[in-house]
């Protein structure tokens, strides 16, 4: 039986898979070779980068118009700055593939007396240069992992790509794609040799486009659940479907880690005959967070980076980027798949999963730490009771906040952390909460759905940072509130005020208060709002 494939390169005979050529702009990519240019493909880890470049390359030998060669070059990060073990570590690799695929008959050719007539610094352009002769066809060579290397070996690789770049198709690859996270342009390369970072210039004007490989879309999720329900006559149903799109917003890692989850771990999912569902899904979503896999943990790992935090604090915030914010930064975060931008600019947190990976992971100490349990706050006929709650969180606050504050990297972001770490470690296992970040917006939103007596209890959350006075903060977040309120069709809601001015004595931040705003035009419903200071 196939399977829904997580790790490593899909193989069509043995996992649920799209047609891979599909994913790429195949006519753009054949033209661009045709042309001779050199040029990018990147995306995000575990985007399904190396499977497609397998499979251009099978199709481009297929054609008989090119000798395609695929290598992958991560071996060579172990050598750092080691110029010679790096580029031995990418010859080696590339006589090794071209042995396996037997594109010459004789690959000793390409190596004779490579090491004792050449050094480090020429050894990978003479053998590109020997290959391109020897083959009968124009060489492609399809370059993996570029951005695994490191500092003057990176730079050195970049200029003997570069160095025979005008003797092609006869005598060097008539086109070369490099394959990795970021494109080229974003790279900032130290120099230990040169004492620099090399920015641009000679070393990357050799490529021509830079192409990105997207996420799936809606319709490729169905293509792909169904290939599984082809096989087994396992149904998803159209609610599970769309979950699975919403949770993930197609990135193909989590697709498929989703649906492995559903159909091959999950007691449920493995009778055949059971449809998976809406309600199915939502599990399966918090066991791949809850176990931290790989992919996710990875992620998590970057948020230690501080140009990273420099970009999601003020998403976490939904306040205007540091002053210090570079564009650099931004594009570096997008190549990670951390976030995404829209058409008109705006960005945003991929996806729910990601949403909800990021709060917990900055505050997985601090959740450790929590030892309140979600049954002293559900009342007896089984909804949660968020004003015993959040009262209990305003002591909590008030305990904890000033030393873990101190030690938090996402300083300006630890309110709306901690107010979250606090909810997750309550609502966890009973509920879930989704959580709406805006740049600009000037606040947070969280929607709490604690499910009780087949029915759901909806309550929102809004977080504002006091910036001027009580009233003011108050009075705009009670318009934001209501029109949120509005949006979700909520049971209740509650402002929470952060007031972080170091005088003011708790006594007088901490407070409880009861509003019923009067609507606007918009809103022309009444909206009782329970105000939390803090």
């Amino acid at each position: 039986m196939k399977f829904f494939n997580t790790a490593g390169p899909v193989n069509p005979s043995d996992h649920y898979c799209l047609p891979l050529l599909i994913r790429l702009d195949i006519n753009e990519i054949v033209s661009l070779i045709s042309q001779k240019k050199y040029f990018v493909l990147h995306a995000p880890r575990q985007t399904g980068k190396t499977s497609c470049l397998k499979a251009l390359m099978n199709y481009l030998n297929d054609s008989g118009d090119y000798t395609c060669l695929y290598i992958n070059i991560e071996s060579a990060q172990a050598a750092r700055e080691n110029v010679a073990g790096g580029i031995h570590a990418i010859v080696d690799e590339i006589y090794d593939r071209v042995a396996d695929n037997r594109i010459l008959s004789d690959p000793n050719n390409l190596i004779e007396g490579l090491w004792e007539q050449y050094s480090e610094y020429s050894a990978l352009s003479t053998i590109l240069s020997r290959l391109s002769q020897a083959s009968e066809k124009p060489v492609v060579l399809l370059i993996d992992e570029i951005d695994t290397l490191v500092g003057d070996t990176l730079i050195s690789t970049l200029r003997q790509i570069r160095k025979s770049y005008d003797k092609r198709p006869e005598l060097f690859p008539q086109s070369i794609i490099l394959c990795g996270v970021r494109d080229i342009r974003d790279y900032r390369i130290h120099s230990d040799r040169e004492k620099s970072v090399i920015t641009g210039g000679s070393a990357f004007n050799v490529k021509a486009e830079s192409l990105r490989l997207g996420n799936f879309t809606e319709s490729d999720i169905t293509e792909l659940c169904l290939q599984h329900t082809k096989e087994t006559g396992q149904r998803f149903l159209k609610e599970a479907l769309w979950a699975i799109w919403y949770f993930s917003a197609g990135q193909p890692w989590l697709v498929n880690a989703l649906a492995y989850e559903l159909c091959f771990r999950m007691e449920d999912g493995k009778v055949r005959n059971t449809p998976i569902s809406e309600e199915m899904v939502s599990i399966a979503k918090e066991r791949l967070i809850s176990r931290r896999e790989t992919h996710l943990d990875h992620l998590a790992d970057k948020l230690k980076e501080e140009r990273v935090r420099r970009v999601i604090e003020p998403m976490l915030t939904s306040t205007i980027f540091e002053q210090k914010f570079q564009r650099d930064d931004l594009e570096y975060v997008i190549d990670l798949g951390l976030i995404t931008r829209e058409p008109n600019g705006s960005v945003h947190i991929a996806n729910p999963i990601y949403q909800e990976v990021i709060p917990r992971e900055l505050t997985w100490t601090i959740q450790a730490g929590i030892s309140v349990q979600s049954s002293w706050f559900i009342a007896d006929d089984g909804r949660i009771d968020m004003r015993k709650l959040l009262s209990s969180f305003q002591q909590f606050y008030r305990e904890n906040s000033g030393s873990w504050l101190e030690i938090a990297q996402y300083h300006e972001a630890g309110p709306h952390l901690l107010l979250q770490a606090f909810l997750q470690r309550i609502i966890n296992g009973g509920g879930r909460i989704e959580r709406e970040y805006g740049l600009g917006r000037g606040r947070t939103d969280l929607l709490v759905m604690w499910p009780y007596k087949q029915k759901v209890q909806r309550i929102i959350i809004e977080i504002k940072i006091m910036h001027h006075s009580r009233n003011i903060t108050i009075r705009d977040g009670l318009v934001q509130i209501c029109r949120y309120r509005d949006h979700v069709g909520a049971d209740e809601s509650h402002l929470v005020i952060i007031d972080r001015t170091i005088d003011t004595p708790w006594e007088q931040k901490i407070f409880e208060a009861e509003e019923i705003y009067e609507g606007t035009p918009d809103i022309p419903v009444l909206c009782p709002v329970t105000i939390w200071g803090m």
